[in-house]
């Protein structure tokens, strides 16, 4: 073995492979020995070991017919599933290279552009994405990972602010990458002895910052915070009514949920889904900053019991996905223990605030919920996908979605079977998405994810207060609670026109998809925009990268100046 410790395997056949004829009814072996090569290539030498390969002894006739891979070498083998340093060593280096220069460090360089756009049509025409019978070449491969990245939004990008995610997180990233490299599915201890462990470490260290009792209870790793907020449902309405695990809904009368009307939509689809029905998600209005109103709720919650319906669940919103306002958390806990029922907390997008001191204060009150969804990739900046659903109850889960698989779950194992948590999932296979999360943990501390908190917090009031002080530049919410900053941009040749009139609501309605369009197309940046309620469309910054300063902040201001002055 060369001194670095790396070796490679390959299994080569080098005599003729017996297989069955079809059709025949009688057995025998050939006579012949079959032997397969083993070779061990290192840095300095090939060792060839002799096999004896057992012969088939299944029914039917043996003939003779060419093995498969007969006078190909190793290197030339492109269908088989597994890495080989003579094939796969350079290819390897190389693409990695290109990802870490084209897709890592230029992509997030504020000299380049966060997209390179071109029409659906023309990209349809120039992108080659036809798929072949015959292998492309290692070349042409690497060639079409460069047209990819260069095709493909630039998420990382300093300037790319459309979403409630952003950055490439050099740590996330790593973290990802050993991810993919080791490939586990996080259902049982046997399989993934690792990240079983390291999942309930996380998981109660988050339970910790959200205020349950020390961090017991019980949580998931969820494929993104719609489906915790699905997972949040499924565990109120066992809880409410166990009988639904076994009897279905017929078994049921009407239950009701109750969300504010600014909530994510995901709390009706999912209700949706669940069979519970839409309509029996109650919109809950909202105040002038966008949080749920406390009178509605317990207006609503009275009506569906003079209805004849059973209330069973509030879902509040700790940052909205649109105004980022947080519900009030206290009030609600309230509602909640005077009705008996679950209160669950989406905080998604702005359960980041609880790591720090200064910012926690606006989830007050969510210690005291039954559930919580967390989303790591929005505030903190982990990789997609890293959402979590966290609940005070220890057994819930388990209770809820378990079906004791003999196959996978046995309970007569050699170990704790206890550490076989993927019964608690609905799903069965499962990514270890806590291991970026845990490796930017390990990475900054807790004390760096306060500091990424605090650094996006000021980032927001910086631009809050700027654009104040911009002519142009109108508020939609005075005062945002987040780091959502939705404002209008209101161009000279508008300003002039009467706020009352229907003149001025629809020129303005029309200025952030123009002003969208050309930095697109100019690749400047993206910022999104959108209406709510009654208001025309406005621009939403979402602050989530804490790589900015107020330079950016200013530049921000500056381009949309830029692109909009002329409408």
């Amino acid at each position: 073995m060369p001194a670095n410790g790396v070796c490679s395997v390959g299994l080569e056949v080098v005599e003729e492979t017996a297989t069955y004829a079809s059709g025949s009814d009688s057995a025998g072996v050939s006579e012949d020995e079959d032997v397969q090569q083993l070779f061990v290539s290192g840095a300095d030498r090939v060792t060839s070991v002799s096999l004896p390969k057992k012969p088939d002894t299944r029914g039917g006739k043996l003939s003779q017919q060419p093995p498969l891979d007969e006078g190909r070498p190793i290197s030339d083998r492109r269908y088989a599933s597994l890495p080989n340093r003579e094939q796969h060593q350079q290819f390897l280096t190389e693409f990695l290279t290109e990802v870490l220069n084209s897709a890592v460090f230029n992509a997030t360089d504020r000299a380049n552009k966060v997209l390179n756009w071109v029409d659906p049509e023309e990209l349809t025409r120039t992108l080659d994405l036809a798929l072949k019978d015959e292998p492309d070449t290692h070349e042409k491969l690497l060639e079409l990972t460069r047209a990819t990245i260069r095709h493909s939004v630039k998420t990382g990008h300093p300037y790319f602010m459309n979403q409630l995610f952003s950055s490439v997180d050099p740590y996330g990233f790593a973290g990802q990458v050993l991810t993919d490299a080791l490939n586990p599915s996080v259902y049982t201890f046997e399989v993934s002895p690792v990240f079983v462990l390291m999942e309930e470490v996380v998981l109660r260290e988050m339970r910790t910052i959200v205020g349950y009792p020390d961090g017991a209870g019980d949580g998931i790793f969820a494929p993104g915070g719609s489906m915790a907020n699905g997972y949040a449902i499924s565990c109120a309405r066992y809880k409410f009514m166990p009988d639904i695990k076994t009897k279905g809904l017929h078994a049921l009368p009407r239950l009701v949920i109750f969300t504010s009307e600014d909530a994510h939509y995901s709390v009706k689809k999912l209700a949706s889904f669940m069979g519970i029905g839409s309509d029996n998600v109650y919109a809950i209005k909202t105040d002038s900053v966008g949080k749920l109103r406390v009178d509605h709720l317990e207006s609503e919650i009275l009506r569906a019991k003079a209805e004849g319906a059973l209330p069973f669940m509030v879902s509040a919103t700790a940052g909205t996905t649109v105004i980022g306002a947080f519900d009030p958390l206290e009030q609600i806990a309230d509602l909640c223990a005077k009705y008996s029922l679950w209160m669950h907390v989406d905080a998604a997008w702005g359960g980041g605030a609880l790591m720090s001191k200064k910012y926690r204060t606006l989830l007050k009150g969510i210690e005291r919920s039954d559930s919580v969804t967390w989303n790591p990739h929005k505030l903190l900046a982990a990789p997609q996908q890293c959402s979590t659903l966290l609940t005070r109850h220890q057994n819930v889960l388990s209770e809820s979605h378990s079906t004791n698989a003999t196959y996978l779950f046995q309970k007569d194992k050699f170990y704790d079977t206890r550490y076989d948590t993927g019964d608690k999932h609905i799903q069965c296979g499962r990514r270890a998405d806590v291991l970026k999360f845990w490796f930017m943990w390990r990475a900054k501390g807790t004390a760096g994810f306060e500091q990424h908190i605090d650094k996006v917090f000021a980032n927001a009031e910086h631009f809050t207060s700027s654009i104040k002080a911009r002519p142009g530049f109108e508020m939609v919410i005075e005062h945002p609670e987040c780091t959502n900053v939705c404002f209008w941009y209101v161009p000279p040749g508008l300003r002039s026109v009467p706020r009352d009139s229907a003149e001025f609501r629809e020129r303005l309605h029309k200025v952030a998809p123009k002003v969208k369009e050309r930095m697109m197309k100019d690749g400047s940046m993206m910022i999104t925009y959108q209406p709510i309620h009654d208001k025309p469309n406005f621009f939403r910054l979402v602050l989530q990268n804490s790589s900015l300063d107020k330079a950016d902040m200013n530049y921000i201001i500056d381009e949309i100046e830029r692109l909009g002055k002329d409408l």
